[in-house]
């Protein structure tokens, strides 16, 4: 894991490119990160560092967070989030410092993660996306059944794992390779192309991209063939020798 931010999802709008395009965007608010804590090898065995995001009433604070926010001179938040990164990376941080949007730059791709928008109990059409039975010709309460879900006798079961109804979002999921359009640095706010998972208001993470760039491996039998050496220039052809005037009484 690298070095990220946390926030929260403000909403979708539009930019708009040089050339006229529309493109769809994501508003993250990574604003006021602090801090919080710097792990160590020497006193934690790996490095990391704990940052702190968003705002609480000291009343709802328990002591232990209380303590923890008062070690590192930070105002108390709702998210707690630690992210691996070298030892290196971290050199650049003290606790009660911040982090900013300067971390990321314009083209740049990130992962994001958050929590997908809670639907409740759900069907297997609207879970899966089972298609339905015909709702005619003596079809009776069963245009949106599963169907059979049991086996024959032998097992007489039905598997675990089996796609039925059921609870449908409120899963954490990771949007990847998203790219950064525009950043606001005066107010914190990173605009990313495409959708991201979560109502808004709800809390994301924000980190540079996991998956590394595809690298288009030439194999041997189709490695492009070596350019074929320039021909030498021909030398021009020599004008046909006149023929003689045949001489009288020849045969």
């Amino acid at each position: 894991m690298t070095l990220g931010l946390v926030g929260r999802k403000v909403g979708m709008t539009r930019v708009f490119t040089d050339d006229g395009d529309s493109l769809p965007v994501t508003v993250l608010d990574v604003s006021d990160n602090r801090v919080t804590q710097i792990k160590t090898p020497a006193t934690d065995g790996y490095s990391a560092v704990q940052v702190a995001f968003g705002k609480r009433r000291a009343s709802r604070v328990n002591k232990a967070a209380a303590g923890h926010f008062a070690k590192a001179a930070v105002e108390g938040g709702h998210v707690l989030r630690e992210f691996r990164a070298s030892e290196k990376d971290l050199e650049t941080l003290k606790v009660g410092g911040k982090i900013g949007v300067d971390l990321f730059k314009v083209g740049q791709m990130v992962d994001v993660s958050g929590t997908s928008q809670g639907k409740g109990f759900a069907g297997v059409i609207k879970r899966h996306h089972f298609s339905s039975n015909r709702a005619s010709h003596g079809n009776s309460l069963s245009t949106k059944k599963p169907g059979s879900t049991g086996m024959a006798q032998d097992p007489g079961r039905v598997f675990p794992g089996k796609r039925m109804a059921g609870h449908l979002g409120a899963v954490r999921r990771t949007v990847q390779n998203l790219q950064i359009v525009r950043i606001d640095a005066e107010r914190q706010l990173l605009l990313v192309k495409g959708s991201v998972p979560g109502s808004r208001g709800l809390d994301i993470v924000v980190r540079p991209t996991s998956r590394a760039a595809r690298a288009v491996a030439v194999s041997p039998k189709t490695k492009p063939a070596a350019a074929p050496a320039p021909k030498a220039a021909a030398a021009p052809k020599a004008a046909p020798a006149a023929k003689a005037p045949a001489a009288k009484g020849s045969a």
